[in-house]
C-alpha cells in the first residue's frame, strides 16, 4: 500500500476537511450508509477490465476502495484524499481487511494530483467520484482533473446528491439545510458539465436520477 503524499495545491480545504473529520471518521461509515445512496451500484457496474487500474477521488475512510476491490479482485485500485485524518482511518481498514498490498492510498489535492508520481500511472480504466464533488469548492476543475486521467476507452463515474426533483421541496429544503452544516453542497450544474464534455471529446453520457433525484448518477466514456 502507498502512502507517499503530494504537494496540496489546497491547503485551507485541506484544514477543513481535517478540522471535519478529525472525530467523524470514527463513525463516517456507519452514518454514512443510511443516506449515501447509489454507492454500491457504482462499485458494482465498475466492471474493470483484469489487470486495469482504478481511481477512486475523495476515497475518504476506503470503505468504497474496500468493497471495490473485493468486487473486482483483477483489478489494481488506487484512492486519494485531501484528509489526512481519514487517510488515517483508510489505512487501517485497508490493513483490517488484508487489502494493504491490493490497495494504493495517497494524500493528494482533487484539482492537482499528480496520478504518475503518486501511483506510477498516468491513466486508469476507471476513474469515480463518491459522493466527492458536492464538497470540492472548485468541483468543476476536479471533473476536468479527473477526466483527464481516462485511459480511451475508459470511464469517469459519479454519483452524488442531485436535485431532488421529483420530490417534496420541505424534504429537499431540511436535506440541504443539514447539507450544509456539514459544507455539502449539491452541485446543480452537475449534468451541464458533463454534457458539455461529452460533446467537447466525442465521449457518451449516461446520466440517470436515483431515487426521485435524491441522487444522480453519471457514466462519461472515453471513445
Amino acid at each position: 500500500m502507498s502512502t507517499r503524499a503530494s504537494a496540496l495545491g489546497g491547503g485551507g480545504d485541506r484544514r477543513l476537511m481535517d478540522s471535519i473529520y478529525r472525530r467523524q471518521r470514527h463513525i463516517y461509515d456507519f452514518s454514512r450508509k443510511y443516506y449515501l445512496l447509489g454507492r454500491d451500484r457504482l462499485i458494482a457496474e465498475l466492471n474493470p477490465p483484469n489487470g486495469s487500474r482504478v481511481l477512486e477521488i475523495g476515497c475518504g475512510t476506503g470503505r468504497n476502495l474496500i468493497a471495490a476491490a473485493r468486487a473486482w479482485p483483477r483489478a489494481r485500485f488506487c484512492g486519494l484524499d485531501i484528509s489526512a485524518e481519514m487517510l488515517k482511518t483508510a489505512r487501517a481498514s485497508l490493513a483490517r481487511h488484508r487489502l494493504s498490498d491490493m490497495v494504493d492510498i495517497a494524500e493528494a489535492d482533487a484539482v492537482s494530483f499528480d496520478s504518475s508520481s503518486l501511483f506510477a500511472a498516468p491513466l486508469f480504466s476507471r476513474v469515480y467520484f463518491s459522493y466527492t464533488l458536492s464538497m470540492i469548492p472548485p468541483w468543476e476543475s476536479a471533473i476536468t482533473h479527473g477526466w483527464k486521467h481516462v485511459a480511451p476507452g475508459g470511464k469517469l463515474m459519479i454519483v452524488d446528491f442531485g436535485q431532488c426533483e421529483t420530490l417534496p421541496s420541505p424534504f429537499r429544503s431540511l436535506l440541504w439545510w443539514w447539507l450544509a452544516k456539514f459544507h455539502v453542497t449539491p452541485r446543480a450544474k452537475l449534468h451541464r458539465v458533463l454534457a458539455d464534455t461529452a460533446r467537447r471529446d466525442g465521449a457518451s453520457l449516461e446520466f440517470t436520477p436515483l431515487y426521485g433525484g435524491y441522487a444522480w448518477y453519471a457514466v462519461l466514456t472515453r471513445p
